[in-house]
């Protein structure tokens, strides 16, 4: 059993996430949850079995892309994240739309996993630093974590949008002014760094998901009626291009600075041997 996990998902050789979180990981991240938001409403048209399998079969892809590799490569993490996105979506749209479930109680239960599996993190690895990806367990607690937060942020988003009634713009606006409570915490009341990351990367859902409904639903319910479709392709095409750009330039990886060979005493290192 052991050797068949370790080929379809070998012990990572490095980390296997973002080693720099830059304002460009966070502009993706806001486009993956946008554009998930987007591509899940979209495939609805196609029901639960044409929608709902394509969600899975992109989640599937994305998995053994993700897991297969042993050290981060931008493709497989953005593609899995922008499945989860989408498959998130999915599933927390099924539970309200399909169970009935109310979205108050489809936030709660996602929040609640979501607490859940950052206690059994911590609980077994002692951290929850995303520098501390350097196992196959840590790599599933993350992914895991990732997925709950999605689920959580459209949840979420409906409920302020929704049930609240402030609409897509008004949940936009109040999500965008949360974002920010994190990133002056961090910088001017020393909030821990890991609180701070998890607490921006849990509001970047519901912030993404929001403007996305906004743009693509009809104004009958507060959007301006782009329609899912083109909503999801726009977001698909930027998000491509920008993690091209990473793959390209490497910006979100550590880069080991050059440095000039040593010079040998021997006159041999000046090229002046026979």
């Amino acid at each position: 059993m052991k050797r068949v996990l370790d080929w379809v998902a070998p012990e990572p050789l490095s980390v296997k996430v973002p080693e720099k979180i830059t304002i460009l990981f966070w502009v993706i991240k806001l486009l993956t949850t946008a554009g998930g938001e987007a591509t899940s409403d979209y495939l609805k048209t196609y029901g639960n079995i044409g929608g709902g399998g394509t969600e899975v079969v992109l989640f599937v892809v994305g998995l053994a892309l993700q897991f297969r590799t042993r050290r981060y490569r931008a493709i497989a993490y953005w593609f899995f994240a922008y499945a989860i996105a989408i498959s998130g979506t999915g599933l927390s749209d099924f539970l309200h739309l399909d169970v009935g479930i109310p979205y108050a109680g489809t936030t709660a239960l996602w929040a609640a996993i979501l607490g859940a599996v950052f206690w059994v993190w911590h609980h077994n690895e002692q951290t929850l630093s995303i520098h501390s990806i350097t196992t196959r367990r840590r790599e599933t607690y993350y992914w895991a974590t990732v997925f709950a937060t999605f689920a959580l942020g459209t949840a979420l988003g409906d409920f302020t949008a929704t049930t609240l009634g402030l609409g897509y713009l008004a949940s936009g606006i109040v999500f965008g002014v949360v974002i920010l409570i994190p990133a002056v915490a961090w910088g001017r009341l020393g909030l821990n760094a890991i609180v701070a990351f998890w607490f921006a990367y849990v509001v970047t859902r519901p912030l993404g998901a929001s403007f996305a409904d906004y743009i693509s639903k009809p104004r009958n319910i507060s959007g301006v009626d782009f329609g899912d479709g083109p909503t999801a392709l726009v977001f698909a095409l930027v998000c491509s291009a920008l993690v091209a750009y990473l793959v390209v330039a490497r910006s979100d990886i550590d880069q080991p600075r050059s440095t000039p060979p040593q010079r040998d005493a021997h006159p041999a290192a000046d090229g002046l041997e026979e």
